[in-house]
């Protein structure tokens, strides 16, 4: 039987949503498979859409796993999940899938959120934004961002890895007094890379790079990994679509 599990965290205090290789390091990941395997007192291993890096939040996430048998109903599973998980995490749903269903391998489009805080410093933001606390042309950023919408090469927007095509749907971005939101969809996402994606928008908003420089960085044949790279603690998982 297998079951998919939807779930949102806030990810201040993880190292990331991945079991680590450090006892003492928080997962997200080995949270929920402790608690699941207590309760249907079988050892279980989730399989996610994705991994999340620390200190970056999920307000959506998905993963399957898989059970022999079930003997309760997925309320009370869920319930049942709810209650022994620490108050970082919540589970929103538990329901049977085909065996087909593969968390990471049916995913269709992923979104991502990144929000910017304009205002005074407040410390009720701090691992929730990133305070920037500069006035940003929205304009430009707006027209940077259309350089990146399409399928392209994206190695110097992400960590070192052998797989860097993927497509970008769409990018949004607005201004709502003093705060900036800047989503994000598209096919899959590799590390930092929606990070440094907006770092280097804001690099643009703050008139310190030239719009004229993303062609240079999406060329394939350019290796020049860029160095802006947004905190983590403004980034969330938003919503993951099958």
């Amino acid at each position: 039987m297998r079951l998919k599990i939807i779930f949102c965290y806030d990810g201040s205090e993880f190292y990331g949503y991945q079991v680590q290789t450090k006892e003492d390091e928080r997962s997200v990941q080995l949270e929920l498979e402790k608690i699941l395997s207590k309760i249907l007192n079988t050892e279980i291993k989730l399989v996610a859409s994705g991994r999340t890096d620390r200190g970056v939040h999920a307000l959506k996430q998905v993963a399957h796993f898989d059970v022999q048998q079930l003997k309760m109903d997925l309320g009370r599973l869920t319930h049942s999940v709810n209650c022994l998980l620490p108050e970082d995490i919540h589970v929103k749903t538990i329901e049977n899938v085909e065996d087909s269903f593969h968390a990471r391998f049916s995913v269709k489009e992923k979104k991502y959120r990144y929000q910017i805080y304009l205002g005074e410093y407040s410390p009720f933001f701090r691992k929730f934004a990133w305070q920037l606390r500069k006035e940003l042309d929205i304009e430009k950023m707006k027209e940077a961002a259309k350089y990146f919408v399409g399928k392209h090469s994206f190695h110097n927007f992400c960590s070192n890895d052998d797989d860097f095509v993927r497509k970008i749907y769409e990018i949004s971005i607005e201004k709502r007094e003093n705060w900036v939101y800047l989503d994000f969809s598209g096919n899959g996402f590799r590390r930092y890379m929606v990070r440094m994606i907006v770092g280097t928008l804001v690099e643009i908003g703050l008139n310190r790079l030239s719009i004229n420089k993303i062609p240079y960085y999406l060329n394939e044949c350019i290796n020049d990994r860029i160095s802006y790279k947004a905190p983590a603690e403004g980034l969330y998982l938003y919503d993951v679509i099958y």
